[in-house]
């Protein structure tokens, strides 16, 4: 059975040259059994310093680590029952693939019939079924991970931990390995913490997203929920493409809605129900670039003039100026007899409010 995972309020303080500093602040996080969480954020967010103390390898400054229930705080590394990924594989080369799946059993000390049948079963989990007696210079870069992500199941964690796994192979393994871990990782039922600075790689694997930035939890959430309403101006930005269209707040309507003017125009936008607003605050309108749509003239939500515009094969991707001077990208998807606008064509932008978020300028 899956089991839970609470890091509760846990900071990590370091020392360098004579200053402290905190790598990670204050981060409060309950993982349900079975769920994989994505810890995503730029280098030195303190995302692997955070996976690190799960897996014993620092011990927090402050807070508690548990594992279903029980405080591992001070633990012993091999005590915790958790498998670590690492990003360079760390296979031993003068091994064997058996043997380097079954190095951990055979320091357990398990028989060696037991061995053999857990390694077969873990490789022919991970699709290399019969590549016992091979070695580690005979296989690719995506199967040697495999065998990095076998010598980790096959010891049967409570928890998998994860660290860049896929940054050192190319694209199109990347596709192939996130879909396949995925699929094991449900398959097993296993709770995962998964670290990355990879935005596709998180919005498609997690269940939910952790975004970090200078040590600091941004936002928790599912990936739609992170993508489609950020919390943060830090969010917005780091996730996906993203447009921040500054304006004032003339007025709130309610929790979540409040009236924003751009230039000359005034538009209703959803409004973050708990965060401080107030009339005449500089707010920004967050929108995506293919939530807008383009039509020709001027009575849409806001209004510009196309300053660029790249046909890219599936779709057309604009650079809008509007009136009152700003920026906006938009992409829009192309087939045969869609609408394509030249450079200079007075266009208008209408998009769906409830897929769009205005924050407090301050945020993030």
């Amino acid at each position: 059975m899956a089991v839970d995972l609470h890091l509760k309020d846990i900071t990590k303080t370091f020392i360098k040259d004579g200053v402290k500093f905190d790598a990670v602040k204050r981060v409060d996080l309950e993982v349900k059994g079975g769920e994989l969480v994505t810890f995503l954020g730029p280098s030195g967010c303190g995302k692997t310093t955070t996976l690190r103390m799960v897996a014993g390898f620092e011990t927090p400054s402050s807070g508690r680590i548990l594992i279903d229930g029980e405080d591992v705080t001070d633990v012993m590394v091999n005590k915790r029952e958790i498998g670590f990924v690492f990003q360079n594989y760390a296979l031993f080369p003068h091994m064997t693939i058996g043997d380097n799946v079954g190095y951990g059993l055979r320091m357990r000390s398990e028989n060696s019939a037991d061995i053999a049948r857990k390694v077969g079963e873990a490789l022919e989990m991970v699709g290399l079924k019969g590549a016992e007696r091979r070695y580690p210079n005979q296989l690719s870069g995506g199967e040697q991970q495999r065998v990095a992500l076998a010598r980790v199941l096959v010891m049967r964690p409570k928890v998998l931990l994860m660290d860049e796994p896929l940054s050192n192979l190319d694209a199109k393994l990347r596709l192939h390995m996130r879909t396949e871990i995925r699929n094991i990782q449900k398959q097993l039922d296993i709770t995962c913490l998964y670290v990355t600075h990879d935005q596709k790689e998180a919005l498609t694997m997690a269940d939910r997203i952790m975004v970090m930035n200078r040590g600091k939890v941004e936002q928790i959430g599912s990936p739609f929920d992170i993508y489609t309403h950020p919390r943060t101006l830090f969010v917005a930005d780091f996730i996906g493409q993203a447009n921040a269209i500054a304006g004032t707040l003339s007025a709130r309507e309610g929790a979540e809605r409040g009236v924003m003017k751009i230039g000359e125009r005034s538009l209703t936008v959803k409004l973050i129900s708990d965060a401080a607003y107030a009339a005449g605050d500089e707010i920004s309108l967050i929108l995506r670039p293919e939530a807008v749509t383009l039509r020709e003239g001027m009575e849409g939500l806001l209004a510009g003039t196309v300053a660029s515009a790249v046909f890219s094969g599936d779709r057309m991707e604009y650079m809008i100026t509007l009136e009152n001077g700003a920026q906006v990208s938009v992409m829009e998807n192309y087939f045969p007899g869609a609408a394509r606008y030249d450079n200079g064509t007075a266009v208008s932008l209408s998009f769906n409010s409830e897929l769009t978020v205005a924050l407090p300028c301050a945020a993030g």
